[in-house]
Protein backbone atom coordinates (compact mmCIF):
# COMPACT_ATOMS: atom_id res chain seq x y z
CA UNK A 1 0.00 0.00 0.00
CA UNK A 2 1.77 3.17 -0.99
CA UNK A 3 1.45 7.01 0.75
CA UNK A 4 -1.30 8.06 -1.42
CA UNK A 5 -3.49 5.41 -1.03
CA UNK A 6 -2.88 5.33 3.23
CA UNK A 7 -3.73 8.93 3.79
CA UNK A 8 -7.32 7.83 1.45
CA UNK A 9 -7.88 5.07 3.74
CA UNK A 10 -6.72 7.39 6.96
CA UNK A 11 -9.35 10.30 5.63
CA UNK A 12 -12.15 7.85 5.46
CA UNK A 13 -11.43 6.09 8.36
CA UNK A 14 -11.79 9.67 10.42
CA UNK A 15 -14.80 10.64 8.51
CA UNK A 16 -16.66 7.51 9.28
CA UNK A 17 -15.48 7.53 12.82
CA UNK A 18 -17.08 10.84 13.00
CA UNK A 19 -20.52 9.36 11.91
CA UNK A 20 -19.93 6.69 14.34
CA UNK A 21 -20.49 9.53 17.45
CA UNK A 22 -22.44 11.56 15.87
CA UNK A 23 -25.14 9.63 14.50
CA UNK A 24 -27.51 8.09 16.66
CA UNK A 25 -28.75 5.07 14.84
CA UNK A 26 -25.07 3.73 14.85
CA UNK A 27 -24.91 3.50 18.42
CA UNK A 28 -26.28 -0.09 19.78
CA UNK A 29 -27.14 0.87 23.36
CA UNK A 30 -24.60 0.14 26.42
CA UNK A 31 -24.63 -3.14 27.74
CA UNK A 32 -27.69 -4.48 25.55
CA UNK A 33 -28.43 -6.33 22.11
CA UNK A 34 -30.44 -6.61 19.38
CA UNK A 35 -32.70 -9.86 19.09
CA UNK A 36 -30.37 -12.08 16.51
CA UNK A 37 -32.09 -12.66 13.42
CA UNK A 38 -30.39 -16.05 13.19
CA UNK A 39 -32.35 -17.20 15.88
CA UNK A 40 -35.11 -15.51 15.00
CA UNK A 41 -35.50 -17.36 11.38
CA UNK A 42 -34.63 -20.87 12.99
CA UNK A 43 -37.60 -20.56 15.41
CA UNK A 44 -39.86 -19.59 12.07
CA UNK A 45 -38.32 -22.85 10.58
CA UNK A 46 -39.56 -25.10 13.51
CA UNK A 47 -42.72 -23.47 14.14
CA UNK A 48 -43.31 -24.49 10.33
CA UNK A 49 -42.10 -28.21 10.82
CA UNK A 50 -45.03 -28.51 13.73
CA UNK A 51 -47.41 -26.71 11.86
CA UNK A 52 -47.14 -28.74 8.46
CA UNK A 53 -45.15 -31.72 10.15
CA UNK A 54 -43.51 -33.96 7.16
CA UNK A 55 -42.89 -31.07 5.02
CA UNK A 56 -39.99 -29.20 6.08
CA UNK A 57 -38.30 -32.22 7.97
CA UNK A 58 -37.03 -35.38 8.25
CA UNK A 59 -39.64 -36.06 10.47
CA UNK A 60 -42.21 -39.23 9.99
CA UNK A 61 -45.28 -38.69 12.61
CA UNK A 62 -46.67 -41.85 11.42
CA UNK A 63 -43.76 -43.77 12.79
CA UNK A 64 -43.33 -42.17 16.16
CA UNK A 65 -46.06 -40.30 18.34
CA UNK A 66 -46.53 -37.04 17.20
CA UNK A 67 -46.85 -35.75 20.95
CA UNK A 68 -43.28 -36.74 21.46
CA UNK A 69 -42.03 -34.47 18.14
CA UNK A 70 -44.25 -31.36 18.73
CA UNK A 71 -43.34 -31.53 22.42
CA UNK A 72 -39.64 -31.76 22.24
CA UNK A 73 -39.57 -29.14 19.34
CA UNK A 74 -42.19 -26.95 20.97
CA UNK A 75 -39.48 -27.12 24.13
CA UNK A 76 -36.82 -25.70 21.39
CA UNK A 77 -38.71 -23.29 20.43
CA UNK A 78 -39.72 -21.86 23.72
CA UNK A 79 -36.07 -21.78 25.20
CA UNK A 80 -34.90 -19.60 22.24
CA UNK A 81 -38.19 -17.33 21.73
CA UNK A 82 -38.08 -16.22 25.32
CA UNK A 83 -34.51 -15.80 25.28
CA UNK A 84 -34.84 -13.43 22.19
CA UNK A 85 -37.76 -11.74 23.34
CA UNK A 86 -36.10 -11.00 26.64
CA UNK A 87 -33.48 -9.15 24.48
CA UNK A 88 -35.86 -7.11 22.83
CA UNK A 89 -37.57 -6.00 25.89
CA UNK A 90 -34.09 -5.51 27.73
CA UNK A 91 -33.39 -3.42 24.76
CA UNK A 92 -36.57 -1.35 24.32
CA UNK A 93 -36.56 -1.26 28.10
CA UNK A 94 -36.72 2.80 28.79
CA UNK A 95 -38.52 2.65 32.35
CA UNK A 96 -35.73 0.82 34.26
CA UNK A 97 -37.67 -2.19 35.13
CA UNK A 98 -35.58 -4.88 35.99
CA UNK A 99 -34.37 -8.12 34.20
CA UNK A 100 -36.64 -10.32 36.62
CA UNK A 101 -39.61 -8.55 35.81
CA UNK A 102 -38.27 -8.58 31.90
CA UNK A 103 -38.25 -12.23 32.39
CA UNK A 104 -41.24 -12.41 34.00
CA UNK A 105 -43.09 -10.59 30.84
CA UNK A 106 -41.15 -12.87 28.22
CA UNK A 107 -42.84 -15.80 30.03
CA UNK A 108 -46.67 -14.64 29.75
CA UNK A 109 -45.98 -13.79 26.14
CA UNK A 110 -44.43 -17.23 25.26
CA UNK A 111 -47.63 -18.45 27.27
CA UNK A 112 -50.29 -16.68 25.50
CA UNK A 113 -48.47 -17.56 22.24
CA UNK A 114 -48.29 -20.90 22.60
CA UNK A 115 -51.44 -20.95 23.91
CA UNK A 116 -52.42 -19.46 20.46
CA UNK A 117 -50.57 -21.90 17.90
CA UNK A 118 -53.45 -24.32 17.44
CA UNK A 119 -55.68 -21.64 16.88
CA UNK A 120 -53.41 -20.21 14.53
CA UNK A 121 -52.80 -23.72 12.51
CA UNK A 122 -56.36 -23.99 12.12
CA UNK A 123 -56.07 -20.84 10.59
CA UNK A 124 -53.38 -21.83 8.20
CA UNK A 125 -55.29 -24.47 7.24
CA UNK A 126 -58.00 -22.98 6.49
CA UNK A 127 -55.81 -20.70 4.12
CA UNK A 128 -54.53 -23.82 2.23
CA UNK A 129 -58.02 -24.97 1.66
CA UNK A 130 -58.12 -21.11 0.19
CA UNK A 131 -55.56 -21.97 -2.03
CA UNK A 132 -56.60 -24.85 -3.71
CA UNK A 133 -60.06 -23.73 -4.13
CA UNK A 134 -58.95 -20.25 -5.52
CA UNK A 135 -56.04 -21.85 -7.87
CA UNK A 136 -57.15 -24.55 -11.01
CA UNK A 137 -53.39 -24.96 -11.28
CA UNK A 138 -52.95 -26.52 -7.79
CA UNK A 139 -53.06 -30.00 -8.07
CA UNK A 140 -53.18 -31.19 -4.67
CA UNK A 141 -53.28 -29.04 -1.02
CA UNK A 142 -49.61 -30.36 -0.43
CA UNK A 143 -48.07 -28.74 -3.56
CA UNK A 144 -49.82 -25.59 -2.17
CA UNK A 145 -48.10 -26.16 1.76
CA UNK A 146 -44.63 -27.13 0.05
CA UNK A 147 -44.03 -24.92 -3.21
CA UNK A 148 -47.08 -21.70 -2.68
CA UNK A 149 -44.85 -18.17 -1.58
CA UNK A 150 -48.15 -17.08 -0.87
CA UNK A 151 -48.77 -19.80 2.05
CA UNK A 152 -45.26 -19.22 3.54
CA UNK A 153 -45.51 -15.19 3.60
CA UNK A 154 -48.87 -16.01 5.39
CA UNK A 155 -47.49 -18.67 7.98
CA UNK A 156 -44.79 -16.29 8.88
CA UNK A 157 -47.37 -13.04 9.24
CA UNK A 158 -49.49 -15.15 11.28
CA UNK A 159 -46.84 -16.14 13.63
CA UNK A 160 -45.64 -12.46 13.78
CA UNK A 161 -49.34 -10.88 14.18
CA UNK A 162 -49.32 -12.63 17.55
CA UNK A 163 -46.15 -10.94 18.77
CA UNK A 164 -46.71 -7.54 17.26
CA UNK A 165 -50.43 -8.12 19.59
CA UNK A 166 -48.32 -8.39 22.50
CA UNK A 167 -46.24 -5.42 22.14
CA UNK A 168 -43.04 -7.19 21.22
CA UNK A 169 -40.58 -5.00 19.42
CA UNK A 170 -38.42 -5.90 16.71
CA UNK A 171 -38.94 -9.93 16.33
CA UNK A 172 -42.22 -9.53 14.46
CA UNK A 173 -40.85 -7.08 11.62
CA UNK A 174 -37.82 -9.40 11.52
CA UNK A 175 -40.23 -12.25 10.57
CA UNK A 176 -42.06 -10.44 8.17
CA UNK A 177 -39.01 -8.99 6.44
CA UNK A 178 -37.24 -12.87 6.42
CA UNK A 179 -40.70 -14.00 4.39
CA UNK A 180 -40.80 -10.45 2.16
CA UNK A 181 -37.17 -11.66 1.16
CA UNK A 182 -37.91 -14.74 0.45
CA UNK A 183 -41.23 -14.21 -1.54
CA UNK A 184 -41.54 -10.51 -2.51
CA UNK A 185 -44.69 -10.26 -0.46
CA UNK A 186 -44.62 -7.19 2.06
CA UNK A 187 -47.29 -8.42 5.05
CA UNK A 188 -46.99 -6.12 8.09
CA UNK A 189 -47.13 -7.71 10.76
CA UNK A 190 -49.68 -5.13 12.37
CA UNK A 191 -52.23 -6.17 9.62
CA UNK A 192 -56.02 -7.37 10.34
CA UNK A 193 -56.04 -10.93 8.02
CA UNK A 194 -59.32 -13.05 8.61
CA UNK A 195 -59.83 -16.76 7.02
CA UNK A 196 -59.07 -18.20 3.83
CA UNK A 197 -57.02 -15.71 2.85
CA UNK A 198 -55.05 -16.26 -0.62
CA UNK A 199 -52.65 -14.21 -2.29
CA UNK A 200 -51.85 -16.30 -6.05
CA UNK A 201 -48.15 -16.02 -7.30
CA UNK A 202 -47.66 -13.06 -4.97
CA UNK A 203 -44.63 -10.79 -5.88
CA UNK A 204 -44.92 -7.50 -5.40
CA UNK A 205 -48.11 -7.87 -3.01
CA UNK A 206 -47.71 -4.86 -0.06
CA UNK A 207 -50.35 -5.10 3.01
CA UNK A 208 -49.64 -1.94 5.06
CA UNK A 209 -50.17 -1.80 8.94
CA UNK A 210 -53.24 -1.14 9.41
CA UNK A 211 -55.16 -3.15 6.81
CA UNK A 212 -58.02 -4.76 7.95
CA UNK A 213 -59.26 -7.83 5.56
CA UNK A 214 -62.02 -9.74 5.83
CA UNK A 215 -62.56 -13.63 5.13
CA UNK A 216 -62.77 -15.36 1.88
CA UNK A 217 -60.36 -12.66 0.33
CA UNK A 218 -58.44 -13.40 -2.76
CA UNK A 219 -55.54 -11.08 -3.89
CA UNK A 220 -52.76 -11.20 -7.18
CA UNK A 221 -49.13 -10.45 -7.85
CA UNK A 222 -48.51 -6.66 -7.67
CA UNK A 223 -51.75 -5.87 -5.27
CA UNK A 224 -51.25 -2.57 -2.89
CA UNK A 225 -52.86 -2.02 0.16
CA UNK A 226 -51.25 0.92 1.37
CA UNK A 227 -51.01 4.60 2.73
CA UNK A 228 -52.73 8.18 0.51
CA UNK A 229 -49.83 10.16 2.05
CA UNK A 230 -47.07 9.20 4.51
CA UNK A 231 -45.44 12.71 4.06
CA UNK A 232 -46.77 13.22 7.95
CA UNK A 233 -44.29 10.39 9.01
CA UNK A 234 -44.03 9.35 12.77
CA UNK A 235 -47.15 11.92 13.24
CA UNK A 236 -49.49 8.96 11.50
CA UNK A 237 -48.08 6.23 14.05
CA UNK A 238 -51.40 4.69 15.27
CA UNK A 239 -53.55 6.19 12.93
CA UNK A 240 -55.61 3.78 10.54
CA UNK A 241 -53.91 5.18 7.19
CA UNK A 242 -54.41 1.82 5.12
CA UNK A 243 -58.33 0.36 3.62
CA UNK A 244 -60.35 -2.14 4.57
CA UNK A 245 -61.36 -4.72 2.51
CA UNK A 246 -64.34 -6.50 3.18
CA UNK A 247 -65.46 -10.02 2.96
CA UNK A 248 -65.39 -12.22 -0.34
CA UNK A 249 -63.49 -9.60 -2.31
CA UNK A 250 -61.13 -10.54 -5.29
CA UNK A 251 -58.51 -8.06 -6.32
CA UNK A 252 -56.76 -8.45 -9.79
CA UNK A 253 -52.99 -7.77 -10.05
CA UNK A 254 -51.43 -4.60 -10.26
CA UNK A 255 -54.28 -2.84 -8.66
CA UNK A 256 -53.45 -0.17 -5.76
CA UNK A 257 -55.77 0.64 -3.08
CA UNK A 258 -54.98 3.37 -0.53
CA UNK A 259 -56.44 4.95 2.62
CA UNK A 260 -57.34 4.30 6.18
CA UNK A 261 -61.35 5.57 5.18
CA UNK A 262 -61.20 3.35 1.97
CA UNK A 263 -63.46 0.61 2.35
CA UNK A 264 -64.04 -2.15 -0.33
CA UNK A 265 -67.42 -3.69 0.18
CA UNK A 266 -68.16 -7.62 0.42
CA UNK A 267 -68.34 -9.27 -2.65
CA UNK A 268 -66.47 -6.73 -4.66
CA UNK A 269 -64.14 -7.73 -8.22
CA UNK A 270 -61.27 -5.11 -8.35
CA UNK A 271 -60.07 -5.31 -12.33
CA UNK A 272 -56.07 -5.25 -12.35
CA UNK A 273 -54.42 -1.79 -12.57
CA UNK A 274 -57.28 0.16 -10.51
CA UNK A 275 -56.16 3.10 -8.71
CA UNK A 276 -58.64 3.40 -5.83
CA UNK A 277 -58.65 6.21 -3.35
CA UNK A 278 -62.45 5.70 -2.01
CA UNK A 279 -64.52 3.22 -0.94
CA UNK A 280 -66.23 1.39 -3.43
CA UNK A 281 -70.01 -0.39 -2.63
CA UNK A 282 -71.02 -3.48 -2.07
CA UNK A 283 -71.36 -6.04 -4.92
CA UNK A 284 -69.06 -3.77 -7.19
CA UNK A 285 -67.39 -4.64 -10.12
CA UNK A 286 -64.69 -1.93 -10.89
CA UNK A 287 -63.22 -2.31 -14.06
CA UNK A 288 -60.31 -0.08 -15.79
CA UNK A 289 -61.11 1.90 -19.30
CA UNK A 290 -59.46 -0.56 -21.92
CA UNK A 291 -56.51 1.31 -23.34
CA UNK A 292 -57.08 2.01 -27.56
CA UNK A 293 -54.52 0.20 -29.62
CA UNK A 294 -53.85 2.32 -33.05
CA UNK A 295 -52.58 -0.10 -35.51
CA UNK A 296 -50.68 1.63 -38.35
CA UNK A 297 -48.96 0.28 -41.32
CA UNK A 298 -45.36 -0.81 -41.29
CA UNK A 299 -42.94 2.47 -41.98
CA UNK A 300 -40.35 1.65 -45.04
CA UNK A 301 -38.15 1.28 -41.72
CA UNK A 302 -39.90 -1.71 -40.90
CA UNK A 303 -40.07 -3.45 -44.00
CA UNK A 304 -38.01 -6.30 -44.27
CA UNK A 305 -35.84 -6.84 -47.14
Amino acid sequence: MNGEFKLVIGRAVREIAQYYSSEESFAIKKGKHLPNRGAIIGVIKDLRRVMFPGYFGSENITDTAPEYFIGNTLTEVYVTLKKQIETALIYQNTDQISEEEISERAMEICKKFFGRLAEIQQMLLKDVQAGFDGDPAAKSKEEIIFSYPGLFAIFVYRIAHELYLMDVPFIPRIMTEYAHSRTGIDINSGATIGEYFFIDHGTGVVIGETTCIGNHVKLYQGVTLGALSTRSGQQLAGVKRHPTIQDNVTIYSGSTILGGETVIGEECVIAGGAFITSSVPPRTKVTVKKPELNFKGPSQEDVWE
